[in-house]
């Protein structure tokens, strides 16, 4: 176990955590009885105190078990934007013993058909404004009932912030669907509650980046894992306030602004859609304290014309991961507020991180060290054989953390995990390094290195340079094929708005040229107002190179 990053660990705190015997439900419920009055939610100005979180979770534990027939380990799926709801119907679900199936409400009908086919789910709650997609698999497979939530039912009659359209919805009641309001309303207690740390919690699924979308085992104590070490590494107490802009189906956003926030007793601040005036707004108006997101909303946060004028003094923490934060982008968060961006790692099947740079001595551009009860190693991919310091390797984990394995896919997790030394490890499937200072450090996925004529290209370290360009607000780089080479170095550049008139490819192109080898520099550039983003804010690049193959097929 390389153990040269404890050096850097941060002092106050243990290098190991004791994890709760209990539940992930039982966060809430102690929250709850701590905190009655204090608010868990905010929600464009309506103050939901855990109080009547606590009795909404139960209510929906109860018409679950009573109306819906939920027994212990079945699954219930969560098709929602971010809302109240979600955080009720998440801890309501767990109450009753059911496994959440987290579900990104940008999923069509026919992407949905997987997800409820292989995850067997019983019940599906649902935002109105989705619910047509979800109508048809009504009766299909397990899929028996459906419940319908507005987002507007938890809007105060008058707010001055603008509202997603979603939100400002009336509240509509499709034909075979369960009001949210009658669940709520139905009354009666849960059954005791049965399930235990190794009970099954969450059942994600991965992207499918190779085939079907799998899903991952999580139990109440791989959440634990996760959910108590952000608390602690990130100091979330009762006191912090929590800006959620991250969907909460996602593993981080799920986590890091929601269970370890509730874990804690603080306020979340949540916000449906993104949009950076408004995040502005709340983080000044609320005090906010902790802000958990994705690299590209902080690149279109800072890109605000109003951002200087912001007060952002509140923010103790700002962080996240999926993708690395421009170095030029860092920086300007570092001149407004005094914080260096804390980058972290992890994967659906990790539940969230397995690595976070320590708060006073974060690296940029870097996954950070080793969480609490992590071994992290870098091997060769194909011999296993372990790698030492600054060379390129799979990384792969062994921690609380990680999943019990794939949902019904054992040939899969043959492929994933292996033992050494008594541990069970597993592949992230991700190209990385450490330093002498045991600080990890990602270089890409394993599958989307670009070989240009027999050298390795990763996109992500052009990527890095290109973000430097004064005139590049966001860059994504693929491979597209060569008569020559066999594959060359594409990118498709958003240019800032300043700069969209007067910006070509080939300035970018020379620009490139001369600040990385020839073999790295994009020979193509290709402009774009806007890049595929998953609904987490990553940006797909599978869906870029999936495009540029189809037309070159036609060329």
């Amino acid at each position: 176990m390389i153990e040269r990053h404890y050096e850097f660990w941060p002092r106050r705190l243990p290098r190991s955590l004791s994890l709760p015997e209990t539940g992930v439900f039982h966060n809430l419920a102690v929250s709850a009885a701590r905190y009655p009055d204090k608010p868990a939610i905010v929600y464009y100005g309506t103050e939901i105190p855990y109080r009547r979180l606590l009795a909404e979770a139960e209510g929906v534990a109860s018409f679950l078990q009573r109306e819906a027939g939920v027994a212990r380990g079945d699954r219930v799926m969560l098709y929602l934007q971010n809302s109240p709801q979600f955080f009720a119907a998440f801890y309501g679900a767990l109450r009753a013993g059911a496994a959440v199936v987290p579900v990104n409400p940008m999923l069509t009908t026919g992407e949905l058909e997987h997800h409820v086919a292989d995850s067997g789910a019983k019940v599906a709650f649902c935002g109105q404004e989705l619910y047509g997609r979800l109508a048809p698999l009504l009766g299909w497979e397990n899929l028996e009932h459906a419940v319908v939530a507005a987002y507007s039912d938890y809007l105060q009659e008058e707010t001055d912030l603008p509202l997603p359209p979603e939100v400002e919805a009336g509240h509509e009641v499709p034909e075979g669907a369960v009001p949210w309001g009658e669940v709520l309303a139905a009354g009666g207690s849960p059954e005791p509650l049965e399930t235990g740390p190794e009970d099954m919690a969450l059942l994600p699924y991965t992207s499918g980046t190779t085939g079907a979308p799998k899903g991952c085992i999580h139990t109440n104590r791989t959440l634990q894992a996760t959910l108590v070490g952000a608390a602690v590494w990130n100091t979330v107490t009762q006191e912090a306030v929590a800006l959620c802009t991250l969907p909460l189906f996602h593993v981080t956003g799920m986590q890091h602004s929601m269970n370890a926030p509730v874990y804690a007793g603080g306020t979340v601040v949540l916000m449906t859609r993104w949009d950076r005036e408004v995040a502005a707004e709340l983080i000044e108006r609320h005090r906010v304290t902790h802000w958990t997101n994705i690299s590209t909303m902080v690149v279109d946060f800072l890109a605000s014309p109003r951002i200087a004028e912001r007060d952002l003094s509140s923010l103790v923490l700002v962080g996240g991961g999926g993708a690395a934060l421009p170095e030029a982008v860092g920086e300007r968060l570092y001149e407004l507020t005094g914080l260096r961006y804390a980058e972290g790692y992890g994967l659906s099947e990790t539940i969230s991180q397995t690595h976070i740079n320590p708060p006073d001595r974060p690296k940029l551009q870097c996954l950070g060290i080793p969480s609490f009860d992590v071994d992290a190693r870098v091997v060769d991919p194909e011999t296993l054989e372990e790698l030492g310091p600054g060379k390129e390797g799979e990384i792969v984990v062994c921690g609380p953390q990680v999943f019990r394995g794939y949902w019904r896919r054992p040939e899969e997790d043959e492929k994933v995990f292996f033992w050494r030394e008594g541990k069970r490890f597993f592949r992230t499937g991700d190209l990385g390094y450490y330093d002498e200072e045991g600080y990890f450090f990602m270089v890409d996925r394993i599958k989307r290195m670009i070989n240009a004529g027999g050298y390795k290209v990763w996109p992500a370290e052009v990527e890095s340079v290109l973000y430097r360009h004064p005139a590049v607000q966001e860059v994504c780089v693929i491979r597209s094929p060569d008569p020559r080479r066999g594959e060359t170095v594409k990118a498709v550049v958003v240019p800032k708005e300043e700069a969209r008139a007067g910006i070509t490819a080939e300035e970018i192109i020379e620009w490139a040229k001369e600040r990385m080898a020839a073999y790295k520099y994009p020979r193509l550039v290709e402009f774009a107002d806007e890049l595929p983003k998953s609904g987490s804010g990553k940006i797909l690049w599978r869906v870029l190179q999936e495009r540029e193959e189809k037309a070159a097929g036609g060329r």
